[in-house]
């Protein structure tokens, strides 16, 4: 069995293994989550006021979301304090089942040129297994050192029987139809220490959401991430509808 105690899940600060520093603003859809202590988690901005992100996320209430960076050097960045946080009603920290939220920004972001919303699936489904993504965020890289800039990798989706079988999780916790696998079969291209909350964007569109892993890196450990589905996708419209 695989005791989670050496998991990501929960580590703060964004790290991208094996990845490099994104061109500046192209990702202009990704938001940065930090409280007092430095880096938190990434995110996703799909309405002008909302965010989306993992439920696992630990949202304070000194808590910031900062759009429009590639550095929080960038003058032109837009800070926003965190309204409400809206975890999903059955998430579950255990499984990692429905590991998705929503955060309510405090006032509207002005839509520019690097600050825009994300793509969201038009037609929701699987991820076939060797699907080619990319994860971004910031943090940490292999050295151990912060980094200031965004930063991005290549991974591919693997299929839920690997993840499941006794090289891999070994269903520990099992990868459900919920929850999509993906890293590097060689290893050394992974998402790690959360990206936690960053989204798995697949041919141009957000497919999937930073969730858990364990030994980043890792071949034996691939990162798994919430599945945007069409039932999220309800969740996500009746939460916005309703506030």
């Amino acid at each position: 069995m695989i005791s989670l105690s050496s998991s990501f899940y929960l580590d703060p600060c964004a790290q991208i293994i094996g990845g490099k520093e994104s061109v500046p603003h192209s990702r202009p859809f990704m938001a940065k989550i930090k409280d007092s202590k430095g880096c938190l988690c990434g995110g996703t901005l799909i309405k002008s006021n909302w965010v989306l992100t993992a439920a696992h996320c630990e949202i304070t209430n000194d808590t910031k979301v900062i759009l429009g960076i590639h550095s929080e050097r960038d003058k032109a960045k837009q800070v926003f304090k965190v309204k409400k946080n809206i975890s999903h009603p059955c998430y579950d920290n255990v499984t990692k089942e429905n590991d998705i939220m929503l955060l309510q920004l405090n006032k509207q972001a002005q839509l520019n040129k690097n600050v825009t919303i994300v793509k969201l699936p038009q037609k929701y489904g699987d991820l076939k297994p060797r699907t080619q993504c990319l994860v971004a965020g910031w943090g940490f890289t292999e050295s151990r050192k912060l980094s200031d800039v965004l930063r991005e990798v290549n991974v591919t989706v693997i299929a839920r029987t690997i993840c499941n079988d006794k090289k891999h999780y070994n269903s520990d916790p099992i990868v459900t139809k919920n929850m999509v696998c993906a890293g590097d079969e060689r290893g050394g291209n992974d998402a790690c220490d959360g990206d936690s909350g960053g989204p798995l964007m697949c041919k141009g569109e957000q497919r999937g959401i930073v969730s858990f892993g364990i030994r980043c890196g890792c071949e034996c450990y691939p990162g798994v991430y919430t599945l945007l589905t069409k039932e999220y996708s309800r969740w996500i419209k009746s939460v916005i509808k309703g506030n």
